[in-house]
């Protein structure tokens, strides 16, 4: 038969409470033994029997495992602690911010003139203020983008001045080039083409020349031709070439 369950109980016979208190301590010590060394665990095991003696184990010092254990308590309780605080710090915060946006909204609403009707002679007077210094702010800001935009414009006026004025001089450099350019090839054209011309003086000469030798064929042998000279009919007045 197997092992009947054991009734969890404080066991009254005194001699049977002690010899059980002696066979679980014994187990319990084995069994943090075999923890700490199988699984690298830092195990620390205190146990009191009801005459006040210790009995303990330790893996390492037992002291320095204890203080571990105190920091770790302390610690989370101090961690908890400040996660509270800071939880209610952010709480808070979020609290102020949404009343900050609130104000905001009403602000604005105020402004665009919604929900007037519940202020006052002194909050509508405020509105007022706020709009004129609003409306004098807007008409500065409009004004000075005015100015800066007609300065920029009359820099860019005189930066096209300027380009206009070296555009034309390059112009007028660039027509003259050109017009020289061409005078120059017109003067050496004609140049060479009075060098392939005969002279004006060879070429009266070479007409006197003919008008003689025709001359000299049209004439009689006797000189009947000379005027003054007696003969028939038919006498051919000479020719003069001057």
């Amino acid at each position: 038969m197997g092992r009947g369950r054991v009734v969890l109980e404080r066991i009254e016979n005194k001699t049977t409470r002690q010899a059980t208190f002696s066979k679980r301590r014994n187990g319990l010590l084995k069994k943090a033994y075999e923890l700490s060394v199988l699984c690298d665990a830092q195990v620390a095991l205190l146990i009191f029997c009801s005459r006040g003696k210790l009995f303990e184990f330790a893996s390492a010092d037992i002291g320095k495992t204890l203080e571990r254990y105190r920091r770790y308590c302390y610690g989370q309780q101090e961690s908890k602690t400040a996660i509270e605080h800071d939880s209610q710090v952010t709480y808070q915060e979020i609290l102020r911010l949404k009343a900050i946006y609130e104000s905001l909204q009403r602000s604005q609403r105020h402004l665009l003139g919604e929900d007037l009707g519940p202020l006052n002679v002194k909050e509508l007077q405020h509105i007022e203020k706020q709009l004129e210094r609003a409306l004098s702010q807007t008409r500065q800001r409009k004004t000075k983008v005015l100015l800066d935009q007609m300065e920029e414009l009359q820099e860019k006026e005189v930066r096209l001045g300027e380009l206009n004025v070296q555009l034309k001089s390059q112009l007028e450099e660039e027509i003259l080039h050109g017009a020289t350019q061409g005078l120059s090839n017109t003067l050496a054209l004609v140049g060479k083409n009075n060098s392939n011309m005969p002279s004006p003086q060879l070429n009266i000469d070479r007409a006197e020349h003919l008008m003689q030798f025709g001359c000299h064929l049209l004439a009689p042998p006797d000189g009947s031709g000379v005027p003054g000279s007696s003969g028939g009919a038919g006498n051919i007045p000479q020719a003069r070439f001057h």
